[in-house]
């Protein structure tokens, strides 16, 4: 994990929805560079995220190694990779880097000739990289490989979660897309309190938006992955949805204990949270009834 120093900057994931997608889609491209021909900047910061993506922790040069052989070719592309994470000024105006976006963050040193930063994604990262890269799904699973440790309940549980519900696993990229799904139109899709849970989890952060523990981005995102999974994801013609079945759902929950514990403690909270919430409009009914 980072040192204090190194702690990642950013906020939560309606900091990520408002602030760091739409300015990183500016800035970095808001599609990927192998699907159409945009600008060399876009293209390079893709070519690097993509490179963390798939291969976790890295040093800029180690980086550069991953797709070259000569020590004068990864030399000049290590260079690049600095100043793409940290950013350079051209004629008197400061490029934003990939370090000052949020989007990768130092994690720990590497010692193996002369000590070097290493870089991984942020979680605003990895976002960003299942929004805009066209990841296939094979490469998401080793994205999920890489990053286990930094999202435990979601890709430390990749494999077991893939065992269960198959593609439905790639919900996530719903969530990098900007869709917090907190629309109150959930109510009315899902016998399931999703919109309730969704409210609340958006309550629960809620002054987080300029800053947040990484460890605490890490349960909002997963508590948004295991809720989405009660939502239906399309509607066939006959009006029936055909996302998870509670049962499918409910069993992914009770076969992993440690899983279940975490998410009904969330449950808990949140009922704790609208139970104080109904008792305060009880007293606004007995007062307004009272001068009726």
């Amino acid at each position: 994990m980072p040192s204090e120093e190194n702690k990642p900057s950013y906020g939560n994931l309606h900091a990520y929805k408002m602030y760091t997608r739409p300015n990183s889609h500016r800035l970095f491209g808001s599609y990927s560079f192998r699907k159409k021909l945009g600008k060399k900047h876009h293209e390079n910061v893709q070519r690097m995220l993509e490179i963390l993506a798939l291969n976790g922790t890295l040093t800029t040069w180690g980086m550069a190694k991953t797709h070259l052989d000569d020590s004068s070719g990864i030399r000049t592309k290590e260079k690049e990779y600095r100043r793409l994470l940290v950013g350079r000024m051209a004629r008197g105006k400061h490029t934003i880097g990939l370090l000052e976006m949020g989007l990768v963050v130092k994690d720990g040193k590497s010692y193996a000739k002369a000590p070097a930063d290493q870089y991984r994604l942020s979680l605003h990262g990895i976002l960003y990289c299942l929004d805009v890269l066209d990841l296939s799904d094979k490469q998401i699973d080793k994205m999920a490989e890489k990053y286990a440790k930094i999202l435990p309940m979601v890709f430390g549980k990749w494999a077991y979660l893939k065992s269960n519900i198959g593609i439905e696993v790639y919900r996530l990229k719903n969530l990098a897309a900007g869709l917090f799904m907190d629309n109150i139109q959930i109510a009315k899709i899902s016998n399931f309190p999703v919109y309730e849970l969704m409210t609340y989890l958006n309550v629960k952060y809620q002054n987080n938006y300029e800053q947040i523990e990484e460890e605490e981005l890490t349960n909002q995102i997963s508590i948004w992955f295991y809720t989405n999974l009660l939502i239906p994801s399309r509607f066939r013609s006959s009006g029936k949805s055909s996302s998870l079945e509670i049962k499918q759902w409910t069993k992914i929950l009770q076969d992993d204990l440690d899983l279940k514990k975490w998410y009904y403690n969330f449950v808990d909270e949140a009922i704790k949270f609208y139970n104080i919430r109904f008792k305060k409009l009880k007293k606004l009914e007995k007062k307004y009834s009272r001068h009726i």
